[in-house]
């Protein structure tokens, strides 16, 4: 080990059964650096996010941590060895208050506030429910917890995924004041980006291997993404829309239709028609009522008022399973509200028809070769029925959406489907969606991701302050358009 490196793993391996997450990678991390993590879709980054973590042991390999051999049995291991992690899905307890989460993590309000004070969250409730607190602060008081331990290390992993561009800012402020005072970030996002303007360093992981390492000065986004993905998938990469593109949705049937919803003052008066064979884009700044809209397309509220229609039909759902029955499915935000982590890849694509089954896991021979279509649609690896929560987010996002394939379904409500979620996969889920749109399903779409409104949308909707303000084809869309009157520059909220 380098005297001056402030962490080096050396031929770091693991596996689940036949599948192999890891195969002899190597990481040095110095002292006074930020170092990108970067790698494509099961390349191995949260499984090297989570062995430095001591959330599981590698199989093979060494980790020093300042210049001392680290046995890392526990995750109190790691805090010990000055290592603190966020990651990529929230730490907290949803069913606690964050003061019990904290209190859980032998901390207390008074060591996490003036890092919230710094993000501007010092007005948070410590006894709100961790379930009722928006994605985006869970991030962040994740974050404020990793620094409350002034570690030497913070591991953050895809933690700007969920956060608008001015919570990000005070995450690259907290990243910089660590560099400055000599410690160290190891960065995993797949905003290639911020990558170049925040990290010194990178190692790029490919199929569990280091296929890279090197200074980022003079680096351009093409140079980082042939090294993430090779050279043979480049031009995939490039063009990752590949479904026809060439449809006319507004001559189809209406799918599902909106009249002057209303959730108490969180959505105010939203009206649409979404129709069969199209894929409506929605995009909002953050806290804007796109939350609770699709609480209420999806059955999880009813609205105060206003009507939703389904094939021209009311729909007057008291739960989610009212809208499945008419067809209508979700796919949520946080991938882990829907899917079983402890079961295997098979069983979460098949947990929709299990109301229909005679029993648990019993499934007709028909319904059985829907979920092996599935399975092939997607492309994910089902050797060994691994679990669920051993595949990257990328895959455990593609199961996520794999569960509608294989149980059936009218119109598709997609939330965020792929934050977090590296290029190629995006590219994946990006076709899917049109190759569904092109078979004449309907599919609403919000994303956080300006981009991806004219990659995969016929139309877009901006909404502000519980209000539909803008509507316009996406292919004449842009980002200066869609940020205008998300910020209801025009006026039109008023």
């Amino acid at each position: 080990m380098s005297e001056s490196s402030l962490l080096e793993a050396r031929t770091i391996a693991k596996r689940y059964g036949p599948v192999v997450a890891l195969r002899s990678a190597d990481l040095t991390v110095q002292p006074g650096e930020i170092h990108a993590l970067l790698g494509a879709n099961g390349a191995g980054k949260s499984t090297l996010v989570k062995i430095l973590s001591a959330v599981f042991p590698a199989d093979i390999g060494t980790i020093t941590v300042q210049g001392t051999r680290a046995a890392l049995g526990a995750p109190t291991d790691a805090v010990a060895a000055g290592i603190a992690t966020v990651f990529q899905d929230p730490a907290l307890i949803p069913d606690l208050s964050l003061a019990q989460n904290l209190r859980i993590s032998r901390l207390t309000t008074g060591d996490v506030l003036p890092w919230l004070e710094r993000m501007n969250l010092s007005h948070i409730d410590f006894e709100l429910q961790a379930s009722d607190v928006p994605l985006a602060v869970l991030r962040l008081l994740d974050l404020a917890r990793a620094l409350a331990r002034d570690p030497q290390l913070l591991l953050l992993d895809e933690i700007t995924a969920a956060l608008t561009s001015d919570q990000a800012d005070y995450v690259f402020d907290v990243m910089r004041e660590w560099r400055d005072r000599g410690r160290s970030v190891l960065f995993i996002t797949h905003r290639l980006g911020e990558v170049l303007a925040m990290c010194d360093r990178a190692t790029i992981l490919r199929n569990g291997v280091v296929a890279a390492q090197m200074e980022l000065t003079g680096v351009d986004e093409a140079e980082l993404v042939t090294a993430m993905l090779g050279e043979e998938l480049i031009e995939k990469a490039a063009a990752p829309v590949t479904a026809e593109a060439a449809r006319a949705p507004s001559s189809q049937p209406v799918a599902l239709a909106a009249r002057d919803l209303r959730l108490r003052d969180k959505v105010n008066g939203v009206s649409f028609e979404l129709h069969r064979g199209e894929i409506l884009g929605l995009t909002a700044l953050e806290g804007q009522g796109q939350d609770e809209l699709f609480q209420v397309l999806s059955g999880d509220h009813r609205p105060s008022s206003g009507e939703l229609l389904v094939a021209g039909e009311p729909l007057k759902a008291r739960s989610p399973y009212d809208a499945i029955r008419r067809g209508l499915v979700l796919v949520p935000a946080d991938r882990q509200h829907a899917l079983l982590p402890q079961r295997s890849v098979r069983e979460n694509l098949a947990s929709p028809l299990y109301n229909r089954a005679s029993r648990w896991f019993s499934l007709a021979r028909d319904e059985a070769s829907r979920v092996d279509r599935a399975v092939q649609r997607l492309d994910i690896d089902v050797r060994a029925g691994s679990q669920v929560q051993r595949l990257s987010g990328g895959n455990q996002q593609k199961v996520t959406i794999g569960r509608w394939l294989a149980a059936g379904f009218d119109t598709l409500l997609c939330f965020d489907p792929t934050r977090g979620i590296d290029i190629q996969t995006k590219a994946q889920i990006y076709d899917l969606l049109k190759e569904l749109a092109a078979e004449g399903a309907a599919v609403f779409l919000y994303t956080s991701e300006l981009p991806e409104i004219q990659l995969v949308c016929d139309r877009v909707l901006v909404m502000y302050a519980g209000r539909i303000v803008h509507e316009q084809d996406a292919a004449s869309a842009n980002e200066d358009i869609l940020l205008t009157a998300a910020h209801d520059l025009g006026g039109v909220g008023a």
